[in-house]
């Protein structure tokens, strides 16, 4: 099926993209001065890649309204209240998971101020109540996992990459994180779930989680990782409290956060279109070749590691 697009953005960068994808470079803060261009492209779908306050998603809604038959728009998992359990900002027990769409949701709202001052007001939460609750303009949530991949500005994987490149014998992680499951997802498989959330209209007024069919520990996840590379060292799990501080998740990981992806199967027919190992492969080849630009020495502090693992073996 053919579809026509029009990327609007800053226009400091241009991706590579087909010549026949219209450019409408603008700043998101001043969404509407360019009503008049959405207008002559006359859209049937929105997508908002980036909405990160309830002013933004507010701001789409209205400008779109009258315009486009649907929006849909970028949300994520940090939503659940298990993401609250998990940093310690929700008080109560461990939440159960998998996390199907219906799951209780954070109490606590503005889950990053006082850690970033450009995400004080993000709240994926009121962006998806202003998606959803707008009548004239059906809208579509996707909530993303953990992504990785090449263009993971986080680096999920660095630190194990890094490692396992230097030939260390053993990758040490907190007891904790080491059985600690979350969902990941690949970037690619990502694209190609919000691909299907835009493109097939039974989405519509639906939400949707995204990620991994099956979600392992994190030792297992650097195990596979180990495996892609070709190394042969360890994993070993020790308890936190004899482990430096480097080491240290600053997490409840008791509070798993897995969520179930059934929905957009069965509904949208998503399946992943890049296997973990080749995955894995792909974000290896581009974090070797595309590192953090500063990088922490105290975070990769051997000595220290080497300590703890010869402490633990004797």
């Amino acid at each position: 099926m053919q579809h026509t697009v029009a990327l609007f953005h800053r226009g400091q960068t241009e991706a590579a993209l087909p010549p026949d994808v219209t450019h409408i470079h603008g700043e998101r803060h001043r969404l509407a001065d360019f009503a008049g261009e959405f207008s002559r492209f006359d859209p049937e779908v929105v997508l908002d890649m980036i909405p990160t306050t309830e002013y933004e998603a507010q701001a789409v809604m209205r400008i779109f309204m009258g315009i486009a038959r649907r929006v849909v728009a970028i949300s994520s998992i940090d939503v659940y209240r298990a993401y609250g359990r998990l940093h310690g900002t929700e008080p109560g027990p461990v939440e159960p998971v998998p996390l199907a769409e219906n799951a209780a949701l954070r109490q606590a709202l503005y889950p990053y101020r006082g850690k970033s001052e450009e995400a004080h007001d993000y709240e994926k939460i009121l962006v998806e109540h202003a998606i959803m609750n707008t009548a004239s303009v059906p809208g579509t949530i996707v909530r993303l996992p953990f992504v990785y991949g090449p263009r993971d500005y986080q680096h999920r994987l660095y630190e194990y990459v890094k490692r396992m490149t230097d030939n260390r014998p053993a990758i040490v992680l907190d007891d904790g994180w080491a059985s600690w499951r979350g969902t990941w997802g690949y970037v690619e498989n990502v694209a190609a779930a919000i691909a299907l959330a835009v493109t097939d209209n039974r989405a519509a007024g639906r939400i949707y989680n995204v990620g991994e069919a099956s979600t392992v520990s994190m030792a297992e996840r650097v195990r596979q990782l180990g495996r892609v590379m070709g190394w042969n060292g360890d994993v070993v799990a020790v308890p936190r409290s004899r482990l430096p501080a480097h080491l240290v998740k600053d997490a409840n990981t008791d509070q798993h956060l897995v969520v179930d992806t059934t929905r957009i199967r069965h509904e949208l027919g998503y399946v992943e279109l890049v296997p973990p190992d080749e995955a894995f492969r792909r974000t290896v080849e581009w974090e070797r070749t595309h590192p953090p630009q500063q990088i922490d020495p105290q975070s990769f502090d051997y000595a220290a590691e080497d300590a703890v693992l010869g402490e633990w073996a004797r």
